[in-house]
């Protein structure tokens, strides 16, 4: 039998082959642009219809987040459209960390990535649709250094003031795939949800703050290697002109709500991170958080409040995130919801495990218990 191939110079590709044997690969992650990070990886085999691949993803004891490997399934679709879970297993001893993929394809091409990619073609096919949609005023924010868009869509006719923004970190796939889902409810004329919000508030939603990093097949950082997430205190042209983009917007317009939407590689369920530690922090501002917290916890068991990040110190968050740097600089209430890659065990789906349509249908909860924290908060 013929050697499978292996490729990955597509939009948000990322693999190393370092050996193909019939059907079993010896694989690697490149490190993301101008970093040390590495964790996404996004590639398609070919040849293979009706052969058991055996993949073998090495070295992960030197990724990014090492922790995210065990009971890890590796994402794989046959055609670009539905993303189930190939049996995967990993070994922290051999060959320095190694995530081994097993899967028989029906058809000649599978494609295999760390999560459901979002490709920055669907991206613009986004953007066209809901900038299509009657109220929705497009603005380009600025231009990214490899001189892509940066978009941004704006809605609503109240003096509320709403952020949401995602990936900032590229390779959490999970929070443009929300992003999606949120974009049906608030642009769809005949939902409820997204009708009384357009109503009460002015809208202000960023799909993607990072497409040089989503097309690079980055995990973590944009084409100068920059953490986007850690240049909220002084953003630069040269280094994170995205964040500085979006923080001249914000500081045009005011937030009082932000979401900041992401991935997390280890944990394994959904949960809130908060701006507790924050200079300015009062109990009247950390109260609007954990109300809300509180109230998408009871919509949806797709959301929890048990497993999550250690809350900052008092007087002592990272003002360049940028959750803190919202609440601090406007006195919003802001929050970071992240995602898993591995399934929730208290909700396990075993074709899919967390997915895109979750991260869709999390999403509408999210503004359900937005519009629901209003109601609460105006009465």
């Amino acid at each position: 039998m013929s050697d499978i191939r292996i490729d990955s110079a597509f939009d948000s590709g990322n693999i190393e082959v370092l050996s193909v044997d019939g059907a079993s690969a010896m694989l690697a992650i490149p490190k993301d642009t101008n970093s040390e990070f590495k964790q996404w990886y996004h590639f398609r085999v070919s040849g293979a219809a009706g052969r058991e691949l055996v993949l073998k993803i090495t070295g992960l004891e030197e990724s990014a987040y090492p922790g995210g490997w065990p009971g890890y399934d590796s994402c794989v679709s046959e055609d670009r459209d539905y993303w189930g879970r190939a049996a995967s297993t990993y070994d922290k001893n051999e060959h320095g960390g190694t995530l081994t993929i097993r899967y028989t394809p029906a058809s000649d091409i599978a494609w295999f990535a760390y999560f459901a990619p979002y490709s920055m073609e669907r991206h613009h096919d986004l953007i066209a649709e809901a900038a299509a949609s009657e109220g929705v005023d497009y603005v380009q924010l600025g231009t990214t250094l490899d001189g892509q868009p940066l978009d941004s869509l704006e809605m609503g006719e109240g003096e509320f003031k709403v952020w949401l923004y995602a990936r900032q970190h590229p390779g959490e796939t999970q929070a443009e795939w929300w992003m999606e889902g949120a974009l049906e409810v608030l642009t769809d004329p005949a939902d409820s949800v997204g009708r009384e919000l357009r109503k009460r508030c002015r809208l202000h939603i960023v799909p993607n703050c990072n497409p040089d990093g989503s097309k690079r097949g980055n995990l973590r950082v944009n084409a100068a290697g920059t953490n986007l997430n850690r240049e909220w205190v002084e953003p630069t042209a040269e280094k994170s002109p995205e964040v500085l983009a979006i923080r001249n917007r914000m500081d045009e317009t005011g937030v009082d709500f932000a979401m900041d939407v992401h991935g997390d590689e280890a944990i394994p369920v959904s949960f809130l991170a908060g701006y507790e530690g924050i200079p300015g922090w009062t109990e009247e501002q950390g109260n609007r958080y954990y109300r809300y917290e509180a109230i998408l916890d009871r919509r949806t068991p797709d959301f929890q409040t048990e497993q999550g990040y250690t809350k900052a110190a008092p007087g002592k968050a990272n003002l360049s995130m940028s959750t803190n740097q919202v609440a601090e600089r406007f006195g919003a209430t802001a929050m970071t919801l992240e995602m898993p890659y591995k399934d929730n065990p208290a909700s396990p789906e075993p074709e899919q495990g967390w997915s895109p349509e979750r991260c869709k249908l999390l999403a509408r909860d999210c503004l359900a218990a937005l519009l629901e924290w209003m109601d609460a908060r105006e009465s």
